[in-house]
């Protein structure tokens, strides 16, 4: 189990997945010729992804 760290006052942990190669590649080089980061974008892909298929909450609507 990965330990849960901390980075810029926020828990963090660590996701680890398999990328083809030359989608790897290609990813890295798309967000370096933009100046971008890609654990920055992942996150940012991670949330809105979160956002628009999460479950919504049950219960009573107000």
């Amino acid at each position: 189990m990965s330990p849960i760290i901390t980075v810029n006052n926020e828990e963090v942990k660590r996701m680890n997945l398999n990328v083809p190669v030359e989608l790897h590649n290609a990813f890295k080089a798309a967000t370096a010729a933009r100046g971008q980061n890609m654990t920055d974008i992942l996150l940012e892909f991670i949330q809105s992804y979160v956002d628009r298929h999460a479950p919504k909450p049950k219960g009573r609507q107000r």
